[in-house]
């Protein structure tokens, strides 16, 4: 559903999956400044939100998922993965639990296979499956608020940053976006969710072989890097763009961004037996690379630190 932020004076709408919500509202750079102080949020209301409902809920998702559920208090924010049998991801939610129900918001286009999973997956527990169009996704730098949809215009006056400035500082922080940063062979040691997202002793889940087996013997086949390009290059390469080490291609870029004290980055997922110090090309961009998952992964894997987030 389009924002009606993007009404506001100045408001560029993003490119897909983002086109729902502002790219920026005419000053990128301040934009950022304010969103890393605090100062400002972001329109992220073209995400989807899920509302699971029911007394099994929390212990139910916890069977499903990949983090430890059964135990999360209301209003402690957290992630999860739905993940295949080969322990490959699918969905990604972040969620908070208010007391009565599990909101989690994910990525656009991706509520409705996620409600036909769950809701096939209900037996006879006492759970509840449902898209929650009337809540939207307000974030601050750090933080995650749920908003009534309806009163999105009554945030004009508020300082805003558009989603461009949200993608730098989230690219800063090594953190992966599903569709951007993954794709449909993505396991989750390749992008450094464990911990942030995967929960290694609770009990069994859908794809949990894969995730022990990785963390016991480490060597997933690729992953996440952290790039620093060459700022003297007009354009930022593309999704998708290749990554070229020694003439041969060895990954590819995910999302891109420049940032305000960084200047030009990116994150990308390479091959595991890619040195960590090798010179890249990205899109045919140079660029050094900084290590987010190192590659004997397994025991050694990043560990996200914002694995749980209260809200205020």
């Amino acid at each position: 559903m389009r924002s009606p932020l993007l009404d506001l004076p100045g408001a560029v709408p993003a490119d897909a999956p983002d086109a729902d919500v502002a790219a920026h509202y005419g000053d990128l750079f301040a934009e950022q400044r304010a969103l890393a102080k605090g100062e400002a949020v972001v329109d992220r209301s073209n995400r989807e939100v899920v509302r699971v409902s029911g007394a099994d809920r929390l212990k139910w998702l916890n069977d499903l998922t990949s983090q430890k559920l059964d135990t999360l208090a209301p209003g402690e924010w957290t992630q999860t993965l739905d993940l295949d049998l080969q322990g490959r991801i699918l969905h990604h939610l972040t969620l908070v639990d208010d007391g009565e129900s599990v909101l989690a918001h994910v990525e656009p286009g991706t509520a409705d296979s996620l409600v036909s999973y769950l809701d096939r997956m209900r037996f006879m527990l006492r759970v509840e499956v449902s898209r929650a169009d009337d809540l939207a996704v307000l974030s601050s730098a750090t933080e995650d608020f749920l908003v009534p949809r309806a009163e999105l215009p009554g945030h004009l006056g508020r300082p805003l940053a558009g989603l461009w400035a949200y993608e730098a500082l989230r690219i800063e922080r090594h953190r992966p976006r599903l569709g951007l940063d993954t794709d449909h062979k993505t396991i989750p040691h390749e992008v450094g969710l464990i911990g942030a997202a995967v929960h290694l002793t609770k009990g069994c889940y859908r794809g949990q072989e894969t995730v022990a087996r990785v963390h016991n013997l480490g060597h997933p086949p690729r992953r996440l890097v952290f790039l620093h390009l060459d700022g003297s290059v007009d354009t930022l390469p593309s999704h998708g763009a290749p990554v070229v080490f020694d003439g041969q291609e060895v990954g590819v870029v995910g999302s891109s961004a420049r940032h305000h004290e960084l200047g030009p980055i990116a994150l990308a997922v390479i091959k595991r037996t890619v040195p960590v110090d090798a010179p890249l090309l990205a899109g045919g961009v140079a660029a050094s690379q900084e290590v987010v998952v190192p590659p004997d992964a397994g025991r050694n894997v990043q560990i996200d630190p914002s694995l749980r987030r209260r809200i205020k």
